[in-house]
């Protein structure tokens, strides 16, 4: 099976990416840097993680990384997708499986070489403006959400992230961090970030980090200028959170972050209706912390009390942190059966096991 894979880059992490590769150091180089460094790990299928010789992997996004390897062979001109469709011709594609779908999307998979005998996409997020009725599946792990895209008239199945092997080898014993949140700042996380603050509050006696990465349009209303617009005055952090907010951490980074958490926080986006298990879940029990996550319904396994803990509203989130910090709650239990469970059930083998079975589907 000739397997091409495409994903995306945060535009976060660039920079970060900059910085580990250097812009001459080539498209087999930075594409290693990246796979290396597992941002996105989550996504990568074990084919592409193993190395497997009929298994392609880039980022299509990536201006440096696709002109790199559109030099290296000989392509002049054309755009990212002009770049994109001549790698899956080289590769003589046959399975392209797509988690950079708003930028690739129906228009995209119309111009395929003949190659391609079946396409598939990851979507996780209703976007009403976009089409990917063209793909032979639209996957992900939201129920709600994968009705969406049924309703605009694609054939939808359920798939699920994968913890990184790599995970095993993070999560020290002491885990100095007593409360960390990872993620995003933005207009699409107003209910988020009132739990946020609540739980902010316990930084006065507790060792609280959050590693934020914030939207454009928040750190335009953080500006002198933007904090006099009543629009944008609502998108600015509290003190409570600028106070203890870092910087956004990436790849083996936040790895190292989680590994030396108590307890990570987590919320959903507004736009996420009751559905839950974003990265992060996997993430947080991949590394062996404690996930503390707002109510809602969760993939099959990560059950409250038993290998997580859920919250109905802030104070009952900085509430049951303070609980399980007291030891009031056993914690280290819940967390190790957290770990347990997702590299049983949410592991590399199994979900290529379903990524083939869904391409038999199509």
């Amino acid at each position: 099976m000739r397997l091409f894979q495409n994903s995306g880059v945060h535009s976060s992490y660039l920079e970060r990416l900059n910085q580990l590769s250097p812009r001459d150091s080539g498209f087999a180089a930075r594409r290693r840097q990246l796979l290396n460094d597992r941002f996105g790990a989550l996504h990568f299928l074990k084919p592409v993680l193993d190395g497997d010789c009929e298994a392609f992997f880039t980022n299509g996004d990536d201006r440096i990384l696709q002109q790199a390897w559109a030099r290296e062979h000989g392509v002049r001109g054309g755009n990212l997708a002009d770049i994109l469709l001549a790698q899956i011709e080289d590769h003589r594609t046959e399975i392209f499986y797509n988690t950079d779908p708003t930028r690739y999307d129906s228009s995209f998979v119309r111009r395929l070489p003949g190659c391609v005998r079946k396409t598939i996409c990851w979507r996780a997020i209703p976007s009403d403006s976009v089409d990917l009725s063209a793909y032979g599946m639209v996957v992900c792990n939201f129920d709600s959400i994968l009705e969406c895209w049924r309703r605009k008239g694609c054939k939808v199945g359920y798939f699920f992230p994968a913890v990184d092997p790599e995970m095993g080898a993070y999560g020290s014993s002491e885990r100095t961090i007593d409360i960390l949140f990872v993620g995003s700042y933005s207009r699409h996380h107003l209910s988020r970030a009132t739990v946020l603050e609540s739980v902010a509050a316990l930084g006065r006696d507790r060792n609280v980090v959050y590693s934020l990465d914030t939207s454009r349009m928040t750190r335009l209303a953080e500006t002198i200028p933007g904090g006099f617009i009543p629009q944008l005055r609502k998108l600015r952090r509290p003190k409570a959170i600028k106070d203890i907010a870092r910087t956004p951490t990436f790849g083996r980074d936040l790895y190292r972050l989680i590994g030396d958490a108590k307890i990570v926080l987590n919320g959903a986006i507004d736009i996420a209706g009751n559905d839950r298990g974003n990265m992060r879940c996997f993430e947080a029990m991949g590394c062996g912390a404690l996930l503390l996550s707002d109510d809602g319904i969760y993939p099959e396994g990560m059950k409250d009390g038993d290998t997580m803990f859920t919250y109905k509203s802030p104070d009952q989130a900085a509430e049951l942190a303070l609980r399980i910090l007291a030891k009031k709650i056993d914690g280290s239990i819940v967390a190790a059966r957290g770990r347990k469970m997702v590299g049983d059930r949410y592991n590399k083998t199994l979900q290529w096991e379903r990524f083939v079975e869904i391409i038999s589907l199509i």
